[in-house]
């Protein structure tokens, strides 16, 4: 469930020297150069369509059109405002998602009965779409930013009580058999063996969760449209202009540009939080 990133050096018994940072740095460095020429790649590509013509520029504008618009929409106060409410319900939903799933996951993972009892129910409502519970929590829900979160909640929730649940099988038994013989008890087996080694695996859940939450927020404003400020209601308006389609793209990149930053910055959290769970798995 844990992907490194990282291929862990081979070392024979008796080298001394230590696998310093510049020999771990290189498999990275060569990605995010990867990265970048795809980018531009595309980029390159996406400019001569719209240059030559191919498809309407009105439907289709250059890249640097729509690249300069969205470097002009940085220092907009209107659209920060939109980006602003967006990260607010993603941060407030993602939150509530966390406090709910983690407690959730750990005690199916820990209690089969109980797993065994609410596993047809979670996995009959774990595949439901978020945003294809939108027209029936309207009717519940009127209000936006409610709304929002809560249909965040909902779909964010099930990759990180899912990890949670799954990961609590994988404690290692001899800690368990250990904990047993000082008389450690359940409670404190959870909070003292079992929370320390999932909580690599829920973060990583969390990460998943983070992007669905963000499509569901967006998908949300885009759908119910009954918001003042967000990244999905900008897109709306923008599209009402059809003769500055740079302006909606960039609206639309800007998603993209979100959602990127926000998973980067959640896998260098990872990876310092739990430097030693990565340095495990590098060294198997």
């Amino acid at each position: 469930m844990v992907e490194s990133g990282v291929d862990a050096p081979t070392a024979s018994p008796g080298d001394t020297a230590p696998a310093g940072p510049s020999r771990q740095g290189r498999p990275g460095v060569a990605r995010v150069v990867r990265g970048a020429i795809g980018v531009l790649v595309f980029l390159v590509l996406w400019e001569i369509i719209g240059r030559a013509g191919i498809v309407d520029r009105t439907f289709l504008p250059p890249s640097s059109d729509v690249l300069r618009r969205l470097v002009t929409l940085a220092g907009d106060g209107g659209f920060l405002q939109d980006v602003a409410a967006t990260l607010a319900a993603w941060g407030s939903g993602l939150l509530i998602a966390t406090l709910i799933a983690v407690p959730a996951g750990l005690l199916l993972g820990s209690v089969p009965g109980i797993n065994s009892a609410v596993r047809v129910l979670v996995e009959f409502l774990r595949p439901i779409p978020g945003v294809a519970l939108i027209p029936l929590a309207l009717l519940v829900i009127p209000e936006q930013a409610a709304l929002e979160r809560t249909l965040a909640v909902y779909a964010s929730m099930w990759p990180i009580m899912i990890n949670a649940v799954y990961a609590v099988g994988e404690v290692d038994p001899v800690a368990r058999e250990m904990a047993k013989c000082f008389g450690v008890g359940r409670f404190g087996m959870l909070l003292r063996i079992a929370l320390p080694s999932v909580a690599p695996f829920i973060a990583t859940g969390v990460r998943v969760a983070s992007g669905i939450t963000l499509i569901v927020i967006v998908s949300t404003e885009l759908i119910a449209g009954g918001g003042e400020h967000g990244l999905g209601m900008f897109i709306i308006n923008a599209s009402a202009d059809a003769e500055h389609g740079d302006l909606l793209y960039a609206g639309v990149a800007a998603v993209g540009l979100l959602g990127f930053l926000i998973d980067v910055l959640m896998r260098q959290g990872e990876r310092r939080l739990f430097r030693w769970h990565y340095a495990r798995q590098e060294g198997r």
